[in-house]
């Protein structure tokens, strides 16, 4: 039977056509991207509450899933906090898969065959993404994208780390922050009367009664459907780790609207997230202001849209202003890139930093989505974490009886974002930081417990300190999420508390 051309197949075809010096350093990446996916997809299937896995066995000799149908898949124990890839080949009743997206395919469970297709671009693009990196300075980057362009492997959880599904291999070359490309916003005019602005739109973005609205060249082509327009000299701008979202030099930054999946959702900018941004700014930098300088929030200068999600941008300050002298502001998913969290004795400063801000907020009544794309701390002289910086206020979660109940003025929000559930707050803040962030930073679940270990005991004590010491730790269910898609909003799992017991 004839099988269609896998993903790396496909852009080693692409490769050789506009960057042949490349393919075979490409080549020489795909066993190790594979090793790095199939990890990701391995934890999944480790922990997270897939409908198909009826038990999980753990022995000496490593994990087995028993299936719903029978069958069993065999792999090593799963650390659900390791970022270093360490699975390079699992079995399925006596058949090895050393291959994230033949697995998924062998599975054969409902919507597996589509992300199976996105686990083959992820594996094939986190090949493109190894490939083009010519080694880093050891000097600390200068300008923020730069810290940026050092996060080659992307989500250091998600199986679809790298999934650029839509992309052609020039413009993965041409846009991805990795590969550390100018990118060239076109800016399209639309009337002011019909757009919904909050905030101070830029003056640099306005055409008398019309706003120009920065927009990503890969939506004006696929989504917009837009040819370039020859007399718009558009922004030269640098891309950052989302993509989207791209760092003008010596100005703000700009988040775009990008109606493409990568890794778990489509990359709009919705009219309600628009809508809430001022009021979300302005309350947030308020809050921080209470958090005896150990938090600023970057604040949104403008947000904009032509009443629809496909064609909106929203204007932020950089991280970088927060910098005082001699000091970085540096990406936590970039942190591994310094050397810095090799050392036991950082890890516990940052992770005393980390904890002491989000507990403090969400004891006000606001969880930080803090995971370690919109997390960035700021590291003194000496390499120290001294306060933190937190960016995109679009999937926090509100709390108006913890804000009442403390005395602060509850904005006027509506929509998803405001919520008095107690569970979701603590999964949202938890799930994020220690699962995410913190665990990244750390690399595995013996080091995420030295660090928490470390720390917890001084902490000030609070319901939700408690709660981090419960049994389980919450983390999204991210590739439970991509195979339910009837099933809106986020899905969560349960990982074992390094501070409880064995972590695996």
């Amino acid at each position: 039977m004839h099988r269609p051309p896998s993903a790396e197949t496909e852009v080693a075809a692409e490769l050789a056509d506009v960057r042949p010096e490349l393919v075979s350093r490409y080549s020489a990446e795909l066993p190790g991207a594979r090793a790095a996916v199939l990890t990701r997809l391995w934890r999944a299937l480790a922990y997270e509450p897939l409908p198909w896995v009826d038990r999980r066995e753990r022995g000496r000799e490593g994990l087995t899933l028993r299936l719903a149908d029978g069958r069993r898949l065999h792999g090593p124990h799963a650390d659900p906090y390791a970022t270093a890839a360490y699975v390079t080949a699992v079995r399925l009743d006596g058949t090895s898969y050393d291959d994230p997206a033949r697995l998924l395919t062998g599975l054969s469970v409902p919507h597996g065959a589509s992300l199976a297709t996105e686990l083959g671009h992820s594996v094939a693009s986190l090949a493109l993404s190894r490939a083009g990196q010519e080694g880093h300075s050891q000097e600390a980057p200068e300008r923020d994208w730069e810290w940026e362009q050092r996060v080659v492997d992307g989500h250091p959880f998600h199986p679809n780390c790298r999934s650029r599904p839509g992309f052609s291999v020039p413009e993965q070359l041409a846009y991805g922050p990795e590969h550390r490309p100018v990118v060239t916003l076109a800016r399209v005019p639309v009337r002011a009367r019909e757009c919904l602005v909050t905030g101070e739109w830029p003056q640099g973005m306005r055409d008398g009664d019309r706003l120009l609205i920065p927009v990503h060249p890969w939506q004006a082509e696929h989504v917009l459907k837009r040819p370039r327009d020859p007399y718009d000299e558009g922004i030269a701008a640098h891309p950052l780790m989302s993509l989207r979202t791209l760092a003008v030099p010596g100005g703000p930054h700009v988040k775009t609207a990008l109606s493409a999946r990568l890794t778990s959702s489509v990359r709009d900018i919705s009219v309600y997230s628009v809508g809430l941004s001022a009021t979300l700014s302005d309350f947030a930098e308020a809050l921080a202001a209470r958090m005896d300088g150990l938090l600023h929030v970057t604040r949104t200068l403008g947000a904009a849209t032509a009443d629809s999600p496909d064609l909106a941008a929203v204007v932020r300050e950089s991280p970088q202003v927060y910098a005082g002298p001699g000091e970085r502001v540096v990406p936590v998913a970039a942190l591994v890139t310094t050397g810095l969290p090799r050392s036991p004795k950082w890890q516990a400063e940052f992770t005393r930093l980390a904890l002491t801000v989000g507990l403090r907020l969400l004891e006000l009544g606001v969880a930080l989505e803090a995971h370690g794309q919109n997390l960035l701390v700021v590291v003194g002289p000496d390499g120290s974490p001294v306060r933190l910086v937190y960016r995109d206020l679009a999937d926090i979660r509100v709390s108006p009886a913890r804000l009442a109940r403390h005395g602060i003025p509850v904005p006027e929000l509506a929509g998803r974002i405001v919520t008095d559930d107690v569970p979701a707050l603590r999964r949202k803040l938890l799930g994020s930081l220690v699962a995410g962030a913190l665990a990244g930073t750390v690399g595995s679940g013996p080091a995420l417990r030295g660090a928490l270990e470390a720390v917890v005991r001084d902490l000030p004590g609070t319901v939700d300190l408690a709660a981090l010491g419960d049994r389980a730790l919450p983390t999204k269910a991210l590739t439970l999420m991509r195979l339910s898609p009837g099933t809106p909003g986020d899905q969560w799992a349960e990982l074992p508390n390094p501070l409880v017991g064995e972590v695996f």
